[in-house]
Order: structure tokens, then C-alpha cells, then sequence
């Protein structure tokens, strides 16, 4: 398989992550809706069992719509807009472990306040925490005419 292209810039990502923000954000209505439907209709507190139990099913939701997504075509619904595709450094298919290494390493990144996303402007290959992690690679792919 020939090399992956150039890797996209910062904005690129930047970008990608604001659109997935809506899919995601659907989906963590869904995970809300059975929490406060298994909860008997009350709020779930944030510093009990259950609020912790709801942040993690949040999260998984989350990881699994990612992974998924970049499985089924190395995309999400944010990434397609911006010619994003996450592969593997060799440009091949990324494994589903190597894919859930790069979310929770993204998940981790954003936590810190966007380091290891804003790292790739300080790095020679433009490589972000996730992809350095991971083994994985996002490329742009050129406009189809």
C-alpha cells in the first residue's frame, strides 16, 4: 500500500471534532434517557454509583461510535466533510485495539486541556498524542474531481 498522505493540520481535527459533537451528543441523550428511565425517573446525582455508572456508559457509547465508525471506513460523520480518514502508519486499516488506544489516549488528550492535539504543532510529522500512541495516522485525502 503506497504511504499515507501528508498529515492535516490542527484545524482539520479541530474541525471533525466540533461535527462529531453533535452525533455524540445524540447519542448521550440516549444514555441519559435509560439512566433517568432505570433511576425511576430521578435525576441521577453526579457524585453517587450511578453518576459514575452513567459517565462510563457515556463514555463507552462514545468510544463506540468512534471506533465503529474508523473500522467500518476509517470516518466518522465529522470527519467526512474534511476529506479525515484515520488509518493505520503503514496506511493500511487500523486494528479495533489499536483504535480504542487512540480514543482514550484522545479522551485523555482533550482532559488536558487539548495538549496532545495542540502537541502535533510542535511535532516534525504533525503526529498528535493519539497517533503516536495508538500507531495510527489521520490523513486528508486529496478532492475527487
Amino acid at each position: 500500500m503506497s504511504l499515507p498522505a501528508p498529515r492535516p493540520l490542527i484545524g482539520w481535527r479541530l474541525l471533525a471534532l466540533l461535527y462529531d459533537f453533535f452525533p455524540a451528543c445524540a447519542l448521550w441523550f440516549a444514555v441519559a434517557a435509560l439512566a433517568l428511565l432505570l433511576h425511576g425517573n430521578e435525576p441521577v446525582r453526579a457524585d453517587t454509583l450511578a453518576g459514575w455508572l452513567e459517565l462510563g456508559a457515556l463514555w463507552l457509547v462514545t468510544g463506540a461510535y468512534a471506533v465503529l465508525s474508523w473500522r467500518r471506513g476509517g470516518q466518522t460523520l465529522g470527519m467526512r466533510p474534511w476529506r479525515l480518514r484515520v488509518v493505520a502508519a503503514d496506511g493500511g486499516p487500523a486494528s479495533s485495539r489499536a483504535l480504542w488506544l487512540r480514543y482514550a489516549v484522545g479522551g485523555l488528550s482533550l482532559l488536558a486541556a487539548g495538549l496532545g492535539f495542540w502537541w502535533a504543532w510542535w511535532d516534525r510529522e504533525r503526529l498528535t498524542w493519539h497517533d503516536r500512541a495508538s500507531g495510527t495516522r489521520l490523513v486528508r485525502e486529496p478532492k475527487s474531481v
